[in-house]
């Protein structure tokens, strides 16, 4: 083994914490505030990430039934950790090109961390996995820097957005105006199901597809609807937010979403998006339960 591969390896055995060798979950280890952890990959870097920077990561929420409740890419800010075991620990557990899973506490994590109520299928008692692919680490001062750079460059290409999306609007003859976010709302089949309402739980199936009708996701294609507590940070884009806030259980709309309401000026961490890019979603409620209804 390489000499290089032995630092590495002793370097994040140190900064992994103290370690509970008499786990009760069978190949995790415990750091000294309760996280419980189990590193997948290790990356070549050994710079971690800190409060204020900014991360790019592939997030998974499981149960401990290894049952998947949200998986996407995400780019946050870390925070300074709101309470012990908090998943901003996990974050700086990692460098860039790390994975590792964590065994973190149900109820704060919602409640603090999202600021949400528990969904239905979780106690408050329970504990739940959270995977973590740490795609890149950018200090505050690196981010905010590429992110004026950047714009500098694109400035111009906002209002060549709209002009795009004025075109398509009149080429569809879609006889709708915009909401005053900007978002175009267009019923296609109603509900007369629950409306939604902050801290339900929302079974979704949407397709997303650029204005030039090429799809760039479908849990209609995958057959696997996709289920979050509506009004939970990290969940989907605002426009969607926005949109799926207006429906019922049982309805099927179609919705514009401008970048700003999207994506922005900077496109999807993936570089599925780019930026200043109009959406087109269809998205279908297919059941809405309230917190008090589990």
């Amino acid at each position: 083994m390489k000499i290089r591969t032995l630092i590495l390896i002793t370097l994040v055995s140190m900064a992994f914490l103290s370690c509970d060798r008499f786990s009760k979950y069978p190949g995790f280890k415990k750091t000294k505030h309760g996280i419980y952890y189990q590193l997948h990959t290790l990356g070549e870097d050994t710079v971690r990430a800190h409060a204020g920077d900014f991360i790019t990561v592939n997030l998974t929420y499981m149960t401990m039934e290894d049952s998947v409740f949200f998986k996407g890419t995400r780019k946050l800010q870390v925070s300074k950790p709101a309470y012990d075991g908090a998943i901003d620990e996990c974050f700086g557990m990692l460098s860039a090109e790390e994975s590792a899973t964590f065994i973190i506490q149900a109820d704060n994590f919602f409640t603090v961390t999202l600021q949400t109520a528990l969904p239905r299928f979780i106690k408050p008692e329970d504990v739940l996995k959270v995977k973590i692919e740490m795609l890149e680490i950018q200090t505050e001062q690196d981010f905010l820097r590429q992110k004026e750079a950047f714009l500098s460059w694109i400035e111009d290409f906002g209002d060549y957005e709209k002009v795009i999306l004025r075109q398509f609007i009149q080429q569809e003859k879609l006889d709708v105006d915009p909401l005053p976010s900007g978002l175009y709302y267009l019923n296609l089949k109603p509900g007369n199901g629950k409306k939604v309402e902050i801290g339900d739980t929302v079974t979704v199936n949407y397709e997303g597809h650029f204005l030039n009708g090429k799809f760039f996701d479908s849990t209609v294609k995958r057959r696997q609807p996709f289920q979050f507590v509506y009004g939970t940070e990290w969940q989907v884009i605002k426009g969607l937010e926005e949109a799926i806030g207006m429906m019922r259980a049982g309805e099927k709309s179609l919705f514009i979403v401008p970048s700003e309401l999207g994506f922005g000026n900077r496109g999807s961490s993936s570089n599925i998006i780019p930026p200043f890019t109009s959406l087109i979603f269809e998205v279908e409620i297919l059941s809405v339960s309230s917190p008090n209804n589990s």
